[in-house]
């Protein structure tokens, strides 16, 4: 038989041990829904929310790439940010699809840095598609790739919340 003054002094010593973080049990990782994937974007964050920044495809044609000409036709296309409020800015996803949106290659881009904060940015990107003939569109994917935090494996501590969705890859139905 257990004394009841340790049967008292449990309930204490368990709340002692969350509070100190030496337990895991409030850490919870989330993973984002993707996001609808689209020419033009609002860009969302793992929470489903935007500041107001968007992501546009611009162009794309289908040619072969100057540095890898051996490769035969890419996807070349170029895209807009608009209203992005911080000088690292949003990463989405951008994808070479066919025509029911199953995606045929695809790559991370990153609103490029250092125009003012507000200002629309411009680039361009090369998409790898083993078969470029059967590109219709490039879409990018609203979810920002750039939130990236430790999950609960990692660091049960302080690790855990919204992580965003996996980034998409070639056969992924858009």
């Amino acid at each position: 038989m257990v004394p009841a003054r340790i049967l008292a002094g449990a309930p204490l010593a368990l709340v002692i041990l969350a509070l100190s973080g030496c337990s895991s049990w409030g850490c919870t990782d989330t993973t984002a829904e993707r996001g609808k994937a689209g020419v033009k974007v609002r860009i969302v964050d793992p929470y489903g929310q935007s500041d107001g920044a968007t992501a546009e495809v611009v162009d794309w044609r289908r040619n072969p790439n100057p540095q890898a000409r051996h490769k035969g036709d890419e996807i070349n296309f170029h895209y807009r940010f608009d209203h992005v409020h911080s000088y690292s800015g949003p990463v989405v996803d951008a994808c070479a699809v066919d025509n029911k949106r199953k995606a045929l290659g695809c790559q991370t881009i990153y609103s490029p840095d250092g125009s003012p904060p507000g200002a629309p940015v411009t680039g361009d990107g090369w998409l790898y598609a083993e078969h470029p003939e059967q590109v219709t569109g490039v879409l990018l994917i609203p979810n920002d790739q750039s939130y990236d935090r430790r999950t609960c494996d990692q660091d049960p501590k302080d690790g855990g919340g919204p992580h965003p969705p996996k980034p998409a890859e070639e056969g992924d139905q858009l």
